[in-house]
C-alpha cells in the first residue's frame, strides 16, 4: 500500500475521561476502525476474509506514542500505510493527526491466523490489494 489511507473520526463524549480528554485506550479503537475501513475499501471485509479465506487478522504487537491529547468533539484523521509484508504478517504505520498536527504515532505488527489461532500465509488477494491500494 504505497499510498496512504486516511480515515476520519470525531471524538464523542463516550471516548473521553471526566476531563474531556480522550482516554488512552480509545486511540486503539480509532486505529482498529481505520484498519477495518482499509479492508473494506479494497473490496474485502473481516467477515469475508473469515468466511471465504478462513483468515483472521490479529494484532501481534503495538507500539504507540501519545504526543498531544485529543479532546471532546475534535475531528481526527488516521493516516495508515503498510510498511512491510512477510509470509504471514505485515507491519502497518498509523498516525493520528488533529488539524494536520501529529498527536499519536503507532506501529503495529498484524498476523494472519486460521480459526484455531495458528499463523497462516497472507491470502494472496489480501496482499495484492493492500500492495496496490
Amino acid at each position: 500500500m504505497p499510498n496512504e489511507f486516511i480515515h476520519e473520526v470525531k471524538v464523542y463524549y463516550e471516548d473521553t475521561d471526566s476531563g474531556g480528554v480522550v482516554y488512552y485506550s480509545n486511540y486503539l479503537k480509532f486505529l482498529e476502525r481505520a484498519r477495518t475501513e482499509i479492508i473494506d475499501s479494497i473490496g474485502l471485509s473481516n467477515k469475508k476474509l473469515l468466511e471465504e479465506y478462513k483468515t483472521l487478522i490479529i494484532v501481534k504487537s503495538c507500539n504507540i506514542e501519545y504526543l498531544v491529547p485529543a479532546k471532546l468533539e475534535d475531528k481526527l484523521k488516521i493516516h495508515s500505510s503498510i510498511e512491510s509484508f512477510n509470509k504471514a504478517s505485515f507491519v502497518i504505520i498509523q498516525n493520528i493527526k488533529k488539524d494536520d498536527k501529529l498527536i499519536v504515532k503507532a506501529k503495529l505488527k498484524l498476523v494472519t491466523v486460521n480459526q484455531e489461532g495458528k499463523p497462516i500465509k497472507i491470502p494472496s488477494v489480501l496482499e495484492k490489494k493492500l500492495a496496490i491500494s
